[in-house]
């Protein structure tokens, strides 16, 4: 049963469409399983009703004819009890609905399992029989699991069926796709794709501009693949044995092959360039291969798509392609990294998008203190449809609208001026402090990472950088940097904001930010080593890094070092023994250095219990919401299937918050917030309320927070984080401050 549960959803997931999928679906588990009939009903949501979309067994005329409402027979049963339906003689139960078009009365016994994925029901699997007896426990554990896995698939594929409609302009003007916000604002522009050319699976489809050209292209390609393997080969003989020399004959043979030859040059003939036509006429033998018997057969496909690579290889040589970024950039990929964006000219990067990823991944992090829109978990994009499509990156609401009429087009560039009018009113905040009106002064820092951040920080009003992510620099490199290169970006930095405070905080790597050239493979990466356990871990590292920050700190004093993710009291006491051990090498060196004040993230629970010993050796506290978030209510944040769970106001997270921030307090030490929570204006109006000390927060919520904590007094700050205490959900604290901020006037 296993395998042929696995061929079954393999075969299902490499459907070209979603009717594709649905007929391969029906065909084959009426082929493995001994029924009568097999179909499958979608709940298509603009009509409320279930479509019949294909069945075998059932008279095909039927489908997509048969509409059923939401509750009407035995399928709106399934529906409604989202679980299986097992009946020995279906026209007896009282809620069987007869469908004469179906042809379905010769049939007694009827199985309906419900298809659910992200907790919503997309359909129900139906199988039926003549006889009439229920379905055996074995029949019914076989259809569970197979609708389990196969609800994922389907969603995807009607996902990218609505996405599909979309560009072929079948749908209405103001559709959209929905993700998960990432940064916002509102971003107007062109897709370009990270490294269209990097792999087959990633080739974007492009219109051949001349199709005799793209042929002459991809003969030549062929032709220097060829080459190249016949001189391997000669090349080889003297090290390696005929029977493993032959697979370079297997190569050529497979080159050689008039379908794979024949199917590109068609393609090509038919619009499609070289790489995309090439790219399709791989994936169509990748799969007829892996759905083979054959054990030996099915490994070819390993061959397939080398050759593939091989002579994509070459058709990128022969195009000696420049990366061009459009004028409006909206980058769009899978993931999108640190490099990727500071390969785009800052200029030109108007938003981004990517498939994966959620609310807090490193990419919306990143975003968010360019002040660049961002959508994330975008799963059914379909990246090589979307080379140079005209888009328009809805950050507030985690939507895109691609190719958007021209009406559309018009209300978001409505929004991107009120935007920057609601900006320019903002910006003359710049220089008053943020305090309330009954005299709480709160300090509010900068969160930066890059050196391009560094003019815009100075001139946002920021009295200082209240977190400097360390990591930015070593995840854009291919090597650790030695201490005379991080020395000269630390002094940089301080130099910058002197006399005003610049937390550094040491490397933390880990989790979703993962150093190219000193990969970390663990089943589970935020739960392994990652922050202060890396560089506990490296000394040689991290004694690099700190030796960097303190001569960095000779004769400006303006420099505080703040170690992450502490869970054991342990920890802080070996870091503070290397930065002294540091210290002590640099004088005895004769090297200017100066020692800093030192903090500790709290970001693991376990340190929220540990504040009163933590404040014996530490001079500060700087509370990470995100990280905190995550651990506390147990969601992995790049997670898309979970995000919804993920949020830093919920009851339990404000409670081990203040708790930190009063702890902290009855030992005289200070207490900074960071994070989401810090960055958001009803995040930061609670945090008042607890009394913090001071916010470091992104650049482009810089100056709403600075409003919110002008706007209210500290001690309707506390009326307001009292009520949110009280509650049971984080919804309804969302609707308690997003109401008090809209009657202050920042909706």
């Amino acid at each position: 049963m296993l395998v042929t549960l696995r061929r079954l959803v393999q075969e299902i997931s490499a459907a070209a469409s979603l009717d594709e999928a649905l007929a391969l679906l029906v065909q084959r588990v009426k082929a493995a399983i001994p029924v009568d009939a097999c179909s499958v009903y979608l709940l298509d949501v603009t009509s409320d009703r279930y479509v019949l979309m294909a069945a075998e067994g059932l008279n095909p005329a039927s489908i997509g004819q048969v509409r059923l409402s939401r509750h009407e027979g035995l399928i709106g049963l399934v529906g409604e009890r989202q679980e299986p339906v097992n009946l020995k003689n279906a026209a007896a139960h009282p809620r069987y609905g007869y469908s004469p078009a179906t042809g379905e009365e010769r049939y007694h016994a009827f199985l309906g399992v419900p298809l659910i994925s992200y907790r919503r029901v997309l359909g129900v699997l139906v199988a039926q029989r003549q006889a009439p007896c229920p379905f055996d426990n074995e029949a019914v554990a076989f259809f569970v699991t197979l609708a389990a896995q196969l609800a994922k698939v389907i969603y995807n594929a009607m996902a990218l069926g609505d996405v599909s409609r979309l560009l072929s302009g079948e749908v209405r003007e103001n559709a959209f796709i929905q993700g998960i916000q990432g940064a916002p604002g509102v971003a107007i522009g062109t897709i370009a794709l990270l490294d269209p050319l990097a792999g087959l699976e990633s080739i974007p489809d492009r219109q051949a501009q001349d199709p005799a050209a793209e042929e002459a292209a991809f003969r030549a390609a062929v032709a220097t693949v060829h080459e190249e393997l016949r001189a391997s080969s000669e090349r080889m003989a003297a090290v390696l044995p005929n029977e493993t020399r032959a697979l370079f004959d297997i190569y050529a043979m497979l080159l050689d092959s008039d379908s794979l030859m024949a199917g590109t040059l068609q393609r090509i003939r038919d619009g499609n360039w070289a790489p995309g036509a090439w790219r399709d006429t791989i994936a169509g033998h990748a799969r007829m291969f892996e759905q083979m018997e054959d054990p030996y057969l099915c490994t070819r496909v390993e061959d397939i798509r080398a050759i593939g690579e091989r002579v994509l290889i070459r058709l990128q040589a022969e195009a000696e392609i420049s990366r061009q970024y459009p004028e409006r950039c909206i980058l769009v990929g899978d993931t999108v990294s640190i490099t990727d964006i500071a390969a785009v000219p800052l200029e030109r990067l108007a938003g981004i998008v990517c498939r994966r990823g959620s609310a807090l991944s490193h990419t919306a992090v990143l975003a968010r203190a360019l002040g660049i829109p961002a959508v994330v978990s975008l799963t059914a994009l379909p990246l090589r449809r979307l080379d140079g499509v005209e888009v328009v990156v809805d950050g507030d609401h985690g939507r895109i609208y691609l190719r958007p009429a021209r009406t559309m087009l018009a209300a978001f560039q409505q929004r991107v001026r009120a935007a920057a009018a609601l900006s320019a009113q903002l910006s003359t905040l710049r220089d008053l402090p943020a305090e309330t009106p009954d005299g709480v002064r709160v300090s509010l820092y900068a969160s930066i990472g890059l050196i391009t951040e560094f003019t815009p920080a100075l001139n946002s009003g920021a009295e200082g950088v209240g977190l400097y992510r360390t990591e930015f620099s070593f995840l854009m490199r291919d090597s650790f940097p030695v201490e005379d290169e991080q020395y000269p970006l630390y002094r940089q930095v301080l130099e910058s904001f002197a006399p005003r405070p610049v937390t550094l905080r040491t490397l933390d790597v880990g989790g979703d930010k993962i150093l190219p050239y000193f990969p970390v493979q663990e089943d589970n990466p935020f739960l392994g080593c990652r922050g202060i356990r890396f560089t506990l871990d490296h000394p040689e590292i991290f004694l690099t890094q700190l030796r960097a920050m303190l001569r960095a700190n000779a004769g400006l004093n303006n420099l505080h070092v703040l170690f992450p993710m502490i869970s054991r009291v342990g920890e802080v006491d070996e870091a503070l023994g290397l930065l002294a051990r540091a210290y002590r090498e640099l004088m005895e060196d004769g090297q200017v250095a100066a020692k800093p004040r030192v903090g500790v993230m709290i970001e693991v629970p376990s340190a929220v219990y540990l504040v009163a010993a933590l404040a014996k050796r530490v001079d500060f506290f700087s509370v990470g919401t995100n990280d905190l978030t995550q651990y506390l209510l147990a969601v992995d944040r790049n997670n898309a299937e979970v995000a919804s769970l993920y949020d830093s106001l919920h009851p339990a997270v404000l409670s081990a918050v203040r708790q930190v921030i009063d702890g902290a307090h009855q030992q005289g030490k200070p207490v900074s917030g960071c994070g989401e929570m810090a960055s958001d204006p009803a995040g930061a109006l609670l945090l008042l309320g607890m009394g913090i000390d001071a916010l470091s927060v992104s650049l482009a919520s810089l100056p709403r927070v600075k409003w919110a904590i002008r706007r209210f007094t500290q001690q309707q700050a506390r009326t307001l984080l009292e009520e949110a205490l009280g509650m049971e959900d984080e919804g309804a604290v969302h609707d308690l401050l997003n109401g008090a901020l809209a009657a202050a006037g920042l909706g």
